[in-house]
């Protein structure tokens, strides 16, 4: 028998930019810190559990949601399962608690994802038994060399398929950290204590200016340092749980309506979010107008507005309280904390939400919550 999930609580860690207050933690102890309060706040008890759906990209391996779980002392039979869909694999890990409890093989999911790319282990390519001089710069994100371009150039390609200037990239970053440091005491809600921080904020927000970003040298084209998130550290996690299971024991959530994972254009990757919202909102029988909230990736400047342009999106729906710009990309972690920013605006409004996220590869996500 099928059942409906909700988030019973969702928090995550301050996201601090690569090399900076969190370069000393290891994935383990991060996503810990944040996922022990994070079942705290949801009102359960860790026996409760019964799987830990991890997202992690950069490494260091070895099931790392098995490490984590037995870091939490949750019980001995959650085994833990890590996934890596690049950038989308923080939503898909919600995605992927929803279709868990959906089929009834389980009542509660603890999920999200966790990421530092400070400790990003160096990973050498060997040919025939010799290994190359340097580390890789990038994972392969299609099976041709040829045809599988560094994100800066897919991002810049697609600023100049959509005509998205170098001022609208700017200027959309400068409303992404002008809105978060705005709401910097209501995003405090959603964020825990890490470790030795002694701080409730994302680090890299900052008094973003046009000067400044005039300032910016070019990475390639028009997207410059100004425009594009930085690369960070973070976790973020969420407690999933069936119907059942939250009305035998009182409690309430925010329900995940839908999730949909779609593959797009390689060469665009940042217009995969297009097809995946289009597909969630029609396989829900709801439109655009429909969602009081969006929290939408800004992974560049130009993927954002591509995405708002190409889908006629409304501003002032969208990364109500700023977005990845102003924070930061923990790549892993960056779709759990677009869910769990979504959960908190909910919370507090109510209403249809929406978050999305494209990722390497060509691959779109999009998940609708509703409170």
């Amino acid at each position: 028998m099928s059942s409906e999930a909700f988030i019973l609580a969702a928090c995550r860690s301050p996201i601090v930019p690569i090399h900076g207050a969190l370069k000393n933690i290891d994935i383990f102890s991060l996503g810990a810190s944040v996922a022990d309060e994070c079942i705290r706040q949801s009102g359960i008890q860790k026996s409760d559990i019964h799987e830990l759906i991890l997202a992690n990209v950069l490494g260091p391996g070895g099931n790392p949601a098995r490490s984590i779980s037995l870091k939490l002392a949750l019980n001995e039979s959650v085994a833990g399962i890590t996934i890596d869909r690049q950038c989308a694999s923080g939503l898909d890990a919600l995605n992927l608690a929803k279709i868990l409890i959906q089929s009834g093989h389980q009542d509660v999911v603890l999920a999200g994802g966790v990421e530092s790319y400070s400790q990003k282990p160096k990973v050498y390519l060997q040919n025939c038994g010799t290994f190359s001089n340097k580390p890789m710069d990038q994972a392969p994100f299609t099976p041709w060399p040829e045809h599988d371009p560094d994100m800066a150039t897919t991002a810049n390609a697609l600023a100049q398929k959509i005509g998205i200037s170098r001022d609208e990239q700017d200027s959309w970053a400068i409303r992404s950290h002008a809105l978060a440091r705005k709401n910097s005491e209501q995003l405090q809600n959603e964020i825990v204590p890490v470790a030795h921080l002694n701080t409730l904020a994302d680090h890299y927000t900052r008094n973003l200016t046009q000067a400044i970003c005039q300032r910016a040298k070019p990475i390639i084209g028009s997207i410059t340092h100004a425009n594009t998130s930085v690369s960070a550290d973070g976790a973020a996690f969420f407690v999933v749980a069936s119907q059942r299971f939250i009305m035998s024991r009182g409690l309430h959530g925010v329900r995940v309506v839908r999730g949909v994972t779609i593959g797009h254009d390689a060469m665009l990757p940042g217009l995969a979010i297009v097809p995946a919202i289009q597909s969630v909102l029609h396989l829900e029988g709801l439109d655009i107008n429909n969602l009081n909230a969006i929290e939408l990736m800004e992974a560049y400047a130009a993927q954002a507005l591509a995405c708002i342009k190409t889908l006629r999106l409304n501003h002032n729906v969208i990364n109500k309280k700023g977005g990845s710009l102003a924070r930061g990309h923990p790549i892993g972690a960056s779709g759990a904390v677009l869910a769990v920013r979504l959960f908190h605006e909910l919370q507090s409004k109510g209403g249809y939400g929406l978050a999305a996220i494209p990722s390497a590869g060509g691959i779109g996500t999009a998940v609708i919550l509703a409170q």
